[in-house]
């Protein structure tokens, strides 16, 4: 039995790079794909929010003198990309998929409605949900945040390249210790960099549970589905 029935699973655009500087890096995505397919086998519903990293981030377009509204708008369709590419990846191992936009844009996908998605879900569809929100100056994480809860999803959870929250970088100070559980007041006096302030405050004020774990390390999604404790949860108590 696993241990969330319906998730919101966050992936990182930059962590699709595996070991590229660019793009999409072909074993990184076939090992998310695989990882997901195991826990899409044990019955578990599953929508997925990839990020655009990888290729375009809106905001450092903006700092090279890029409009930041077109800026964020080429990072949406840079998730859009991705999503295709995991969609692709999923298919080609026999797991179904639905690529559903914030913005209109058929036939790459269908356009984004709640129910289109608990449907797609239901029926053992893996949803991808692609173009953020498909507003500018929102974060791919307010976006996951959002569909999350739309969704009604158990939990959120945020695969990263770190096996949890940090009192620190882990990557930049070898003292930082990790956290089994914290609150989401804890990160905001900690000021602890998990996600954009908006996708915390959306995920604290609608009850929505984060998860924040590994996903480079192969496996570790079916152990958390396993109720394995690994990564750091992230919730109101």
């Amino acid at each position: 039995m696993a241990r969330f029935n319906r998730i919101l699973l966050k992936l990182s655009g930059e962590s699709l790079m595996g070991e590229k500087q660019y793009g999409i890096d072909e074993k990184r995505l076939a090992e998310y794909a695989a990882q997901i397919k195991e826990i899409s086998e044990m019955g578990v519903q599953i929508g997925i929010v990839i990020g655009g990293g990888n290729i375009f981030r809106g905001l450092s377009g903006a700092s090279k003198g890029f409009d930041r509204v077109k800026g964020d708008q080429m990072g949406m369709l840079a998730t859009v990309i991705n999503s295709l590419a995991l969609s692709s990846a999923l298919t080609a191992i026999g797991v179904k998929t639905r690529v559903l936009t914030a913005i209109r844009m058929e036939p790459i996908g269908e356009f984004y409605t709640k129910w289109k998605a608990i449907e797609a879900m239901q029926n053992g569809e893996v949803a991808i949900f692609s173009a953020g929100t498909g507003n500018p100056y929102f974060t791919t994480d307010t976006g996951s945040s959002l569909r999350a809860i739309e969704i009604e999803a158990d939990v959120m959870l945020k695969g990263t390249r770190v096996d949890g929250i940090y009192t620190a970088d882990p990557e930049k100070d070898p003292t930082a210790t990790k956290f089994d559980e914290i609150t989401y007041d804890e990160i905001y006096n900690k000021g602890l960099k998990v996600m954009d302030l908006t996708a915390t405050t959306m995920c604290k004020e609608n009850g929505m549970k984060i998860y924040v774990f590994n996903m480079d390390k192969v496996g570790n999604l079916k152990k958390l589905m396993d109720g394995e404790n690994i990564g750091t949860l992230v919730t109101d108590k």
